[in-house]
C-alpha cells in the first residue's frame, strides 16, 4: 500500500496534458453489463458464470468481449483512501476476478462515479481519481463506466478530463465510457476525453414510453432514438454517441427487441447487453447473435446512420458502409402492420458527413435482407413490402 501511495504522489506531479488512450473503441464497444439484470445483487460467482456463458453461447466470438461490473461492487476505502471491493461479495478480490475473465478471452469493466457517491450510494471517485485509476490498473481493469450522481456544483468537463488523465497516467489502456446522461451536451466537448458518452437519461424496458420517478426519469427505446438520432455528426472512430445499454431479452416483444437492436446497430451505438444470459430465449439469442446486423454496427467507416425520411409512422434510415455498401432500415413505429411500396429512386441521396452517395438512379445494388438472411432482389426493381407492427426490415445494399 505504501508503494501505491508513492505512485500516487508521483503521478500527480506529472503534467496534466495526458490524452485518452488511443486505438480503443475504433468500432463501438460490445459486451455485457450487470446492471439491467442484477443491479446491486452481484457477486464474483455471478461474474464468473457470466464469463463462462459469454464463451459457451458464442457471444465472445461474435464480438461481445467486455464483461462490465456496474454499481455496488464497492466495499469502502482504506486508511490511505484506496478503494477496495466488498469482501463478502468479492472475497477473492477484483484482481483475481480479472485474471479469470482474461483467461476466457474477455475483458473486465468496472464502474465508478464523478461525484462523492455512486448512484447506489457507494464511494464515488471525487477527490480520489488518481488513486482509483492506479487501483483499477493494478487489478487489470480494461473498461471504466463513469457515472454522474452526487455531482452538485461539479464541472462536467473538468471532472471527466481529470479521470481521463488519471487513467492515462496509471499506465494501463482502459476504455473510458462517460455516463453523464447528456446533461452538459458531452458530444460538444468530450471527443478528446472519452471513448463514448451517454446522450440520454437511463433506458427502461419499454419500447415507447417514459417512466417518471419524481427525481429521475427513464426513457423507452423510441424516446432515446429521438434524442440520439440528430447527434450523428459527433460520432466516429474512437468516440461514440451512447444511447445506453440494450434491453433486448428483458421483457419486450420479439418485434420490439429486433427493432431496438437494429436501431442501435444503425446508430453505431455501443452494444452492451443486460439480459439473463443463462436463461435466454431462442429468439433473444438469434437477435443478439445476428452477425450480419453486428457488422452494420461494427462497420469500419464509423458513421452513425441517418434518419433519412419519415412517412405516416414509418421511418427510413440509411447508413454508409466501408467499401461502398449501404445499410437501410425501415421502422414501423405504429401498432399495426404497414404495407409500403418501395420505390428505390426515392432513396437517391448524398450523405454530407461521409460524402458517400447512394447513386441508386445510376447504380444497381444487390439487396440482402439481414433478418431473413436471404437475398431480396435488386434496386432496379421496385416492390411492395409489409413491415410488422413496432418492427423493422433491414437491408444491406451491396455493390
Amino acid at each position: 500500500m505504501k508503494k501505491l501511495a508513492f505512485c500516487l504522489l508521483l503521478l500527480v506531479s506529472i503534467s496534466a496534458s495526458a490524452q485518452k488512450w488511443e486505438n480503443l473503441a475504433q468500432t463501438p464497444q460490445m459486451g455485457w453489463s450487470t446492471w439491467n439484470k442484477f443491479q446491486c445483487n452481484i457477486n464474483e460467482q455471478i461474474i464468473r458464470d457470466i464469463a463462462d456463458e459469454m464463451v459457451s453461447s458464442g457471444l465472445r466470438d461474435a464480438g461481445y468481449v467486455y464483461l462490465n461490473i456496474d454499481d455496488c461492487w464497492h466495499g469502502g476505502r482504506d486508511s490511505l483512501g484506496f478503494i477496495f471491493a466488498d469482501k463478502e461479495k468479492f472475497p477473492s478480490g477484483i484482481a483475481a476476478l480479472a485474471d479469470y475473465v482474461h483467461s476466457k478471452g474477455l475483458k473486465l469493466g468496472i464502474y465508478s462515479d464523478a461525484g462523492r457517491e455512486t448512484c447506489g450510494g457507494r464511494p464515488g471517485s471525487q477527490g480520489h481519481e488518481y488513486q482509483d485509476a492506479i487501483t483499477y490498473a493494478s487489478w487489470g481493469i480494461d473498461y471504466l463506466k463513469y457515472d454522474w450522481c452526487m455531482t452538485e456544483n461539479v464541472n462536467a468537463t473538468a471532472a471527466y478530463t481529470l479521470m481521463r488523465d488519471a487513467l492515462r497516467d496509471a499506465g494501463r489502456p482502459i476504455l473510458f465510457s462517460m455516463c453523464e446522461w447528456g446533461d452538459n451536451k458531452p458530444w460538444l466537448w468530450a471527443r478528446e476525453i472519452g471513448h463514448s458518452w451517454r446522450t440520454t437519461a437511463d433506458i427502461c424496458c419499454c419500447f415507447d414510453c417514459t417512466l417518471n420517478y419524481g427525481n429521475f426519469t427513464q426513457l423507452g427505446v423510441m424516446q432515446i432514438v429521438d434524442i440520439n438520432a440528430p447527434l450523428r455528426e459527433y460520432a466516429g472512430l474512437g468516440h461514440w454517441n451512447d444511447p445506453d445499454m440494450l434491453e433486448v431479452g428483458n421483457g419486450m416483444t420479439v418485434n420490439q427487441d429486433r427493432a431496438h437492436f437494429s436501431l442501435w446497430c444503425m446508430m453505431a451505438a455501443p452494444l452492451i447487453l443486460g439480459n439473463d444470459l443463462k436463461n435466454m430465449q431462442k429468439e433473444t439469442k438469434e437477435i443478439i447473435l445476428n452477425r450480419e446486423m453486428i457488422a452494420i454496427d461494427q462497420d469500419t467507416l464509423g458513421v452513425q446512420g441517418l434518419r433519412f425520411r419519415e412517412e405516416e409512422g414509418l421511418e427510413f434510415w440509411l447508413k454508409p458502409l466501408a467499401g461502398g455498401d449501404w445499410a437501410m432500415l425501415i421502422l414501423n413505429r405504429t401498432l399495426q402492420p404497414r404495407e409500403y411500396y418501395l420505390n428505390w429512386d426515392c432513396f437517391d441521396m448524398t450523405d454530407h458527413i461521409s460524402g458517400y452517395s447512394t447513386d441508386i438512379s445510376s447504380h444497381t445494388y444487390r439487396v440482402r435482407d439481414l433478418w431473413q438472411h436471404a437475398d431480396a432482389g435488386k434496386t432496379n426493381k421496385n416492390k411492395t413490402i409489409t413491415i410488422p407492427a413496432q418492427d423493422v426490415i433491414v437491408y444491406r445494399l451491396q455493390k
